[in-house]
């Protein structure tokens, strides 16, 4: 039964099987690579630009060229003036900043976005995606996204009928980092000044977490505000993919992946609705500290200080992860039509990982899943 079967990874560890006739060897047989990515830093004839962490951002990116060339639009998740977050479509040109389809353009993953430089002291974290366009000698740095490919349903909504279904959401520090710098980068120091200075007056302890506790609502009530009489400053961020599932089973479904892109305000949400829910500092909490930090550190300096504010207001946590929310928050975000039935299907796939490519995927080896795809020892 799963024979010519692909088994691909991702950071939960669960494994799916992608059932697809493999093409038959031939001399005409294309390269490995993938869908409209053809200028990039990776080798895509190279084994080393398949594994695990490198597919996870490189196919999202051809996902998107495809969906281009269908003329599908993926979902565009904003920010409302009542800050719940709506619905809207966004053509991936935009979010590019340039026509997928142009020879000039440049798929760079893992770097950092260079315009940025100037705006941060010391290292610029990395990003998982730099759109450039390239013309001779000539780099034009035009969007930073960070990718999040995630799988549906999670393990907490795959007992739910698919209309409740969840994905989990991993946020690392460095996307905070890059959500501080998407508003400054748009903005002189005074702005911030204005909505946060007075926040930052208060004379108290901001390592104590029962200091920093009481200061949350106001430090949330600053960015909304300033959110919320500064539309202009509100730009796609976050790209997150989903590859849906037959309920927990190792299956794909039918229609199996879509495109969600949240705005850097809308991304606020995930963990601004996440304060006040315990007595000491949460995850989600200290996610609001750091960029509240950050851009009040850009107001007095017209840099971000990143690391140092991240390692030094801890809070007795880990700064492995700025936080995670699972599928039980993010489907009430996420909830549309796109979301119950994808609109790419399954043998689409094979459009989007071309000349072989998936025979160079190393997935990461787990004794369940192992047993899970061995039907034959039962």
């Amino acid at each position: 039964m799963f024979k010519n079967s692909i088994v691909l990874a991702t950071k939960r560890f669960i494994f799916v099987i992608i059932e697809f006739e493999m093409p038959q060897e031939s001399k005409n047989d294309q390269r490995p690579g993938l869908f409209g990515i053809n200028r990039t830093n990776r080798d895509l004839t190279d084994k080393s630009s398949w594994g695990k962490n490198q597919f996870n951002n490189a196919f999202p990116a051809a996902l998107l060229n495809y969906m281009y060339f269908r003329s599908i639009k993926p979902v565009y998740i904003k920010l409302a003036k009542d800050f719940s977050v709506i619905h809207e479509k966004i053509n991936v040109s935009d979010l590019y900043k340039i026509d997928p389809s142009s020879p000039n353009i440049s798929f760079v993953f893992e770097e950092g976005f260079i315009p940025y430089q100037s705006l941060v002291t010391g290292t610029l974290p990395r990003v998982d995606l730099v759109i450039e366009r390239v013309d001779g000698e000539k780099r034009d740095f035009l969007s930073p996204l960070e990718i999040k490919l995630t799988a549906l349903p999670d393990d907490l909504t795959s007992s739910f009928d698919e209309k409740d279904y969840g994905s989990e959401i991993v946020v690392r520090p460095d996307t905070i980092v890059y959500l501080a710098l998407s508003f400054v980068s748009k903005a002189k120091p005074a702005l911030f000044s204005k909505y946060l200075g007075k926040v930052f007056e208060h004379r108290i302890q901001w390592k104590k977490s029962a200091d920093a506790k009481k200061m949350l609502p106001d430090l949330v009530r600053a960015v909304d505000r300033l959110m919320s009489e500064h539309p202009e400053l509100e730009v796609p961020l976050m790209v997150q993919p989903i590859w849906k599932t037959k309920g927990k089973s190792m299956r794909l479904a039918d229609n199996c992946l879509d495109v969600f892109v949240w705005s850097n305000f809308a991304m606020t949400r995930l963990f601004f609705n996440q304060t006040g829910e315990t007595d000491s500092i949460t995850r989600p909490e200290r996610s609001v500290i750091w960029l509240t930090m950050m851009l009040h550190d850009y107001a007095n300096s017209g840099r971000i200080g990143h690391k140092k504010i991240i390692d030094t207001y801890t809070y007795n946590t880990k700064n492995d992860k700025a936080f995670a929310m699972g599928g039980l928050r993010t489907r009430e975000y996420m909830r549309s039509p796109e979301l119950l039935k994808p609109r790419i299907t399954r043998k689409e796939i094979s459009q989007i990982i071309l000349g072989n490519g998936q025979r160079l995927l190393s997935p990461e080896r787990r004794f369940d899943g192992v047993i899970q795809g061995s039907i034959d020892i039962f």
